[in-house]
């Protein structure tokens, strides 16, 4: 596996994570209610990132942080491609791709013939074995969009060198560990919030409890989420 630059200095880090809150919040994209995240839990704030990813000035800012990390000490790219998942990553890939010279492709969700869902690289995209891979993407919750693109990229031999995230609102994972073959791959934020998240339900969620509806942010709007658990 490839190593990157080591870590920042922490006035640096915190430097990067008070540009990326700043742009964030510049944008709108912090917004407070009752959701629903895509992990199925609640929360009483929502990052939309579409709100920073419509910026083009300030999406290259941001991916500017992930190719910086992404660089050799004499400037030159450490990785062969830069890799992402639908659809943030998508823009986040292309866009540190384009910064560091390299190659960029995504992966899109499938449904998997053992049930459920899974991640795969299609429409001709390729990764060589032994390449060195960036892997990128925009908010992590769980990490399971991350953890998904793990098995796609290990299939193909991939070697991946460092998972980056814009923000990391975990509770600090700092490591996502392969499904399929157990290697464990350090993991980045350029910003870590404190958001909680609730399991749904009157017991454990205070707006559930409030009774207010729970909306599913995202692609496909604003749509009700259904009557309070």
């Amino acid at each position: 596996m490839t190593t990157l630059r080591k870590p920042l200095e922490e006035s640096a880090r915190r430097a990067i994570a008070a540009r990326t809150e700043a742009l964030f919040r510049a944008s709108g994209a912090l917004r407070d209610g009752h959701f629903v995240l895509k992990s199925g839990r609640h929360s009483d704030a929502y990052l939309e990132k579409f709100q920073v990813l419509q910026d083009p000035a300030a999406t290259s800012e941001l991916c500017g942080f992930f190719a910086a990390a992404a660089r050799l000490d004499d400037g030159s790219a450490a990785v062969d491609l830069v890799a992402g998942p639908t659809t943030g990553g998508v823009i986040l890939a292309f866009e540190t791709g384009r910064q560091l010279g390299t190659r960029a492709i995504f992966a899109e969700e499938i449904a998997s013939p053992e049930g459920g869902t899974r991640r795969e690289f299609r429409r001709g995209f390729e990764i060589r074995r032994g390449e060195r891979v960036l892997l990128v993407d925009d908010i992590l919750t769980t990490g399971g969009s991350l953890l998904a693109m793990i098995p796609a990229v290990e299939a193909l031999g991939g070697e991946i060198s460092e998972c980056w995230v814009l923000v990391d609102r975990s509770g600090g994972l700092g490591t996502l560990t392969s499904p399929s073959t157990g290697r464990v791959y350090p993991l980045r934020a350029l910003w870590q919030l404190e958001l909680p998240t609730y399991e749904p339900g009157s017991a454990t969620c205070p707006r559930c409890a409030a009774g207010e509806r729970a909306v599913k942010p995202g692609s496909s709007g604003t749509g009700m989420a259904g009557a309070p658990a």
